[in-house]
């Protein structure tokens, strides 16, 4: 394999600090040459805002980095090491199609991981051809697309290539890989792993790096990693309540897919919400509801105990005052996603000023939802239209008693009926990649390698708050079907 010797040409600026860490943590590893590299789709924006030279990454050989035939200069790349609570059992994984090309410097001086998605197998394959499908990395590139639009904290996606070659799920399917881009790769699953087979040099060295990548004003506290727990433990409270708001439904939520910067990271079995259901699930594996929609804060709070247990021995000497130190910390999280949550829901309906019956408004709002099988971005966007004939909620007495409840309640603010409606307006997306949406776009691509589809959906999820006509024939739900939509991990 040959090196992109012309750096410049293509914008690349790597430097490689994860390599600095203690050998034990990856394996370098070079991509796996695929047969006929095409871009499918590339991410302009992203691009530019990374330092990249569009029309140069289209070029065959820009297309031959992308797919891992051509390693750029300065990457170093490597495969990460890293365990992980699945579906509550541990087990030792790794980047096991995924290689780390190394971390970009953007012109404003951010720091990015380049990794590569589907890029062949690696010492973590655990068996696997290290290879992904098409229809999965579509998938990915459009989801996280549209969470960066809607305000989610999330990895990116920057390029989809065609490899040229097959990969056999329960078909033969196209393969592709996905370059995506990330504050860092850092997991909790990271630390699980250096807390079971490093030393505790090995954990301090990890714990310092993510300090000074993601945490840099709080490397000189007094307890810093006590303070990279409390870190974590807020972000992850913010992220997690983001996901409550927009209706969002990970599906995997095991702890090797949770990080420490506070982003979302990988999207095989999730889905956007349609019908407001608590109990929604709709990864094909979670055949016990763990990660249902209502089960995602205490599923985060659960992943969040497991990354306190392998700082305890940094923590402090003495175990019992560690302990207490981790407990004390982890209580924070239910008040901080709780705050998150509530703060958002008030924005969802208008509300600038805090009342004590805020909590008991929302509630019942949500409770009638899920009664009457309400769909939940539209019944938000009705009450944003003020138009609450749009709703299936409708004409029930239920509904009639809260909304007059609601109106009593914005009347008694401060800020006028059109503030509060400007509020919804940009609280509440008049569009969110919908599954019906999403697997019609992949359908075309996959089946029919007809890619305007895609693009004209990622074009409508660019801006979700814009209300335009543009939007409205993506704002219907889909039609009623007795077969429950269902997603897969894609591996």
């Amino acid at each position: 394999m040959t090196n992109l010797k012309e750096e410049t040409q293509f914008g690349w600026n790597f430097e490689n600090s994860y390599s600095l860490l203690p050998k034990s943590f990856y394996s370098c590893q070079n991509p796996i040459p695929v047969t006929s590299p095409e871009l499918i789709i590339l991410n302009s924006p992203l691009a530019t805002s990374l330092g990249l030279n569009i029309e140069e990454l289209k070029s065959k050989d820009g297309e031959a980095g992308l797919a891992g035939n051509l390693v750029p200069e300065g990457a170093l790349p490597l495969a990460q090491a890293y365990a992980g609570h699945q579906f509550g059992h541990f087990t030792m994984l790794g980047d096991g199609r995924a290689i780390l090309l190394g971390e970009q410097m953007t012109p404003s001086g951010e720091r990015f991981d380049i990794q590569l998605k589907g890029s062949g197998q690696t010492p973590f394959s655990r068996g696997g051809d290290g290879r992904a499908a098409l229809g999965p990395m579509l998938r990915e590139y459009i989801i996280s697309e549209a969470m960066y639009a809607l305000g989610i904290p999330t990895t990116r996606s920057l390029a989809v290539v065609k490899t040229g070659e097959p990969v056999i799920r329960e078909m033969v399917l196209p393969g592709a890989i996905l370059t995506r881009v990330a504050a860092s790769h850092l997991r909790v699953g990271t630390f699980e792993y250096a807390a079971k087979w490093g030393s505790k040099d090995e954990l301090r060295a990890l714990a310092d790096y993510a300090l000074q990548r993601h945490f840099p004003n709080i490397e000189d506290d007094e307890n810093c990693y006590l303070s990279l727990l409390k870190q974590v433990i807020k972000r992850q409270a913010e992220l997690i309540a983001k996901w409550q708001l927009f209706g969002f439904i990970h599906g995997v939520m095991n702890t090797d897919n949770m990080t420490i910067s506070g982003e979302t990271i990988d999207f095989g079995p999730c889905a956007f919400m349609d019908e407001y259901d608590e109990n929604t699930v709709f990864s094909s594996i979670d055949t016990q509801g763990r990660y249902a929609y209502g089960n995602q804060p205490h599923i985060a709070a659960w992943n969040l105990a497991r990354l306190a247990e392998t700082l305890l021995p940094i923590l402090d000497d003495n175990q019992d005052q560690a302990v207490q130190l981790a407990q004390e910390a982890l209580l924070d999280f239910n008040k901080l996603f709780n705050r998150n949550l509530l703060t958002g829901m008030r924005a969802k309906l208008g509300l600038f000023n805090e009342e004590e019956g805020d909590v008991l408004l929302i509630g019942d709002l949500l409770s009638i939802m899920q009664k009457y099988h309400a769909d939940y971005t539209n019944t938000f966007r009705a009450l944003t239209f003020d138009n609450p004939t749009d709703t299936v909620l409708f004409g029930t007495q239920e509904f009639k008693e809260w909304y007059q409840k609601w109106q009593s309640r914005l009347s008694g603010q401060q800020e006028t009926k059109c503030s509060a409606l400007e509020l919804m307006r940009n609280s509440n997306p008049a569009v969110i990649p919908r599954n019906h949406r999403v697997e019609a776009a992949l359908e075309a691509a996959v089946k029919n390698e007809d890619y305007h589809v895609m693009e004209r959906f990622l074009d409508i999820l660019k801006e979700p708050f814009a209300y335009s006509q543009e939007q409205e024939e993506f704002t219907s739900m889909p039609e009623p079907s007795g077969i429950p939509y269902r997603t897969f991990c894609g591996t």
